[in-house]
C-alpha cells in the first residue's frame, strides 16, 4: 500500500495518566500506582471494570519517537539491533503501549492502577480485562527478561 492510501483510523483519547514520571518511567514503575482519569463522556463504559483484579492499558505514546524503526533492546547496546516490532520499545511508527495493571481502585471516573510504564499526561485510548490464556512453552529471544 502506497503512503497517500494509508487511512485516517481516528482514534479517540478517552482519558490521561497521572503520576509522577515526567520524563522516564523507572525501572521498579511495576511496584508503583498510577491514576487514570477517563474523560465523563466514557465513565459508562467502566461499568463491571472493579469485578476485574486486572486490565490492559492502551496508551498513545505521544513523546515517542515515531521514525526509529531499529533499537538495542532495553538501550543495552551488546543486544544486537532489532526492529521495533520484535520488542516493546516505546519507540514506533504508532506508539502504542499495552500494559497490564492491577486495578487498585475504581472511584467515579477514575481508576487507580499499578505498574503502568506509562509517563505523566500520557492519553488513555483504551482499557480491556485482562484474561491469562495458557500458552505452552512461549519463545522469546535470549535478552528478553523472564517476567
Amino acid at each position: 500500500m502506497e503512503p497517500d492510501e494509508i487511512k485516517d483510523i481516528g482514534l479517540k483519547m478517552i482519558g490521561t495518566v497521572t503520576n509522577n514520571y515526567e520524563s522516564k518511567v523507572p525501572e521498579n514503575y511495576k511496584e508503583d500506582a498510577s491514576e487514570i482519569e477517563i474523560f465523563e463522556q466514557y465513565e459508562d463504559a467502566l461499568l463491571g471494570i472493579e469485578e476485574n483484579s486486572h486490565i490492559a492499558i492502551l496508551c498513545w505514546f505521544d513523546k515517542s519517537d515515531r521514525e526509529v524503526l531499529q533499537v538495542h533492546p532495553m538501550g543495552d547496546r551488546s543486544i544486537p539491533l532489532t526492529g521495533v516490532f520484535a520488542t516493546r520499545a516505546p519507540v514506533r511508527p504508532n506508539p502504542i503501549s499495552y500494559t497490564v495493571c492491577e486495578l487498585l481502585e475504581r472511584d467515579g471516573n477514575k481508576l487507580i492502577v499499578k505498574g503502568l510504564d506509562a509517563l505523566d499526561d500520557t492519553p488513555v485510548i483504551d482499557i480491556k480485562v485482562y484474561k491469562q490464556y495458557d500458552i505452552e512453552d512461549p519463545e522469546y529471544p535470549d535478552w528478553a527478561p523472564e517476567d
